[in-house]
């Protein structure tokens, strides 16, 4: 993970570069400059971090393709709909998540700091690019950060094939006496749309398991799954995989739990009314919910009691016996901590695909780029 053998054929970006050439464009397409800021920071954290996935390659198909279509506004505009001590909802309005989730979870961290915990629910938000950035958020003040949103249907529940609930991330990160944190940022899936679009983009099949058809069977067929996700012909399985045998239904109760927590307490919208198509198949927005959480450990008994704790368990559980053949145990966020090593000096890799969205975007908004990829 992050080293060149990895990404032969992708060009390496300086991380300014990437980040000042994505914060032109949503500028370009109209986002207020304050908010522009956000979102490419959150994209760049993304790449940064070696999460391929949500980084660079979902400007386009994710954000400005929708901005395009009209299902997502360039302006966010935010309401407070309900405040009380630890608590808030607030609606996003069809705006660009990274900013709705950006306020929420600020909220979150100052009700935290009062009252040692702290949560804000979220409707009528779009996508919000990794969950994991809002974790950050919270470690970065020294407190446990939890959050959580729906998505377009993609997962079958158990026993079933149609998909019915989102790839619904359950994000949960927190600071350690070690270089870096605990951030567990992942689906509720075996994996996610955007992990498949990086299969894709290398013209490689899945892997068995990732995905189930209407006859009940794995399917690996990466370009056709990418099209019949959109059409309800295949679904992705729940963490633990396709039926019980393998303990698939442990994701896909706890992607229930996301879903709830994304919708119920926010009177928000859930399962099929995420699909993103009116019932003569116009496409509309995807009006999301999120939640985010914020724990203070210096209402409990400490920051340092917690973190020397918290680092504690990471480095036994490193420490433990190994798999034959396995060279290393790693905790969550220890990848994207090496990643991170090598990206800093070497940039951000960025594929064939990504290159020509890279330019097409620059020569539709006329921006004064010339990329190193460029003969």
């Amino acid at each position: 993970m992050g080293y060149a053998d990895d990404y032969k054929d992708c060009a390496w970006i300086d991380f300014e570069t990437m980040e000042k050439f994505m914060n032109e464009t949503l500028v370009a397409i109209g986002v207020p400059q304050d908010q522009a800021d956000i979102i490419s920071d959150v994209l760049i954290e993304s790449d940064k971090r070696g999460i391929d996935s949500h980084g660079i390659g979902r400007l386009k198909p994710i954000y400005l393709d929708r901005i395009d279509a009209g299902i997502m506004e360039t302006v966010t505009k935010i309401d407070i709909i309900k405040d009380e001590k630890a608590c808030s909802v607030l609606d996003g309005n069809n705006g660009l998540g990274h900013v709705v989730a950006k306020k929420a979870m600020e909220m979150a961290i100052d009700k935290a700091k009062e009252f040692g915990l702290g949560m804000t629910a979220v409707r009528n938000s779009t996508h919000y690019g990794i969950a994991g950035y809002y974790s950050l958020m919270a470690i970065k003040e020294g407190m446990i950060g939890i959050t959580g949103t729906n998505a377009r249907p993609s997962i079958a529940p158990t026993n079933g094939v149609e998909n019915m609930l989102g790839t619904n991330p359950l994000t949960i990160g927190f600071p350690t006496d070690e270089e870096f944190p605990f951030v567990l940022d992942c689906a509720t899936s075996v994996s996610q749309r955007g992990k498949i679009e990086v299969y894709g983009r290398a013209g490689k099949d899945l892997p068995p398991g990732w995905v189930i058809g209407l006859d009940g069977t794995t399917r690996t067929d990466t370009q056709q799954i990418l099209d019949d996700l959109n059409t309800g012909k295949a679904a992705l399985a729940p963490l633990g995989g396709i039926g019980e045998e393998t303990a698939g239904f442990k994701g896909y109760g706890y992607a229930t739990v996301v879903e709830v927590l994304s919708a119920a307490l926010q009177d928000g919208q859930y399962l099929k009314d995420l699909n993103g198509f009116d019932e003569n198949g116009k496409k509309i927005p995807y009006p999301l919910g999120h939640f985010f959480i914020a724990i203070d450990p210096a209402k409990f008994l400490g920051v340092d009691t917690f973190k020397k704790i918290a680092g504690n368990i990471m480095r036994d559980l490193r420490n433990s016996q190994k798999a034959p053949g396995a060279d290393k145990i790693y905790t969550a966020g220890e990848k994207e901590y090496e990643a991170w090593q090598y990206r800093k000096e070497h940039g951000c890799p960025v594929p064939p695909v990504l290159q020509k969205q890279m330019v097409v975007l620059r020569d539709r908004f006329n921006l004064n780029y010339k990329f190193n990829f460029e003969k």
